[in-house]
């Protein structure tokens, strides 16, 4: 298949510093290519991947001093893609909403991984209006605050399996918490 993957361009794929989406875009892509996808990843410039890279700005632009609004860089980058959508069998989207209204007309080739917040009240009723998009969420939890919507599936992680391995007994004093630490997640309660 020939498959594009839309990243957030703020971080590299896969991040330098922080970036959990663009570590888990990284991860997907990768393994797409090494099943024999035909993969193009449309990021910064200064990711890294197997696949066919499109630059969308020359670095990530959280680390550019230069970048004062990434809306603009991010327009570009979605132009690309409209430009382009005929190529690719299916277009996977990691950005959030910005995307909706351009892909009507081929939304049924897209696939958008939501990996942020659903709760938030302004969501409601922009996903109210775009209920026909193929959507993913990344835990049957986070679809509890959605109005219903066009949901494809539901894909915990892409972490590769031997990245945290189980250790039943494990040594020191620590706490091991996956995922952003946020008020929303509660992580004081178990």
């Amino acid at each position: 298949m020939k498959i594009a993957q839309i990243a957030p361009l703020p971080e590299s794929v896969p991040p330098k510093l922080y970036g959990g989406t663009e570590r888990i875009v990284s991860y997907l892509t990768e393994e797409l290519v090494s099943q024999g996808h035909d993969v193009t990843l449309f990021a910064s410039g200064d990711s890294v991947t197997d696949a066919r890279l499109v630059s969308c700005a020359d670095v990530a632009l959280r680390l550019n001093p230069a970048v004062k609004d990434q809306l603009p860089h991010q327009i570009v980058m979605l132009e690309e893609i409209r430009c382009r959508a005929h190529e690719f069998d299916v277009l996977h989207f990691h950005i959030d909403l910005l995307h909706f209204s351009l892909i009507r007309n081929f939304a049924d080739r897209t696939l958008t991984t939501l990996h942020g917040r659903l709760d938030l009240p302004d969501l409601k009723p922009f996903y109210q209006t775009f209920a026909d998009v193929p959507v993913v969420s990344i835990s049957n939890d986070q679809r509890r605050p959605m109005p219903p919507v066009h949901w494809a599936g539901t894909v915990y992680h892409g972490l590769p399996t031997g990245l945290l391995p189980f250790t039943e007994k494990p040594k020191g004093d620590y706490l091991a918490f996956l995922g952003r630490i946020s008020p929303e997640k509660r992580p004081d309660v178990q």
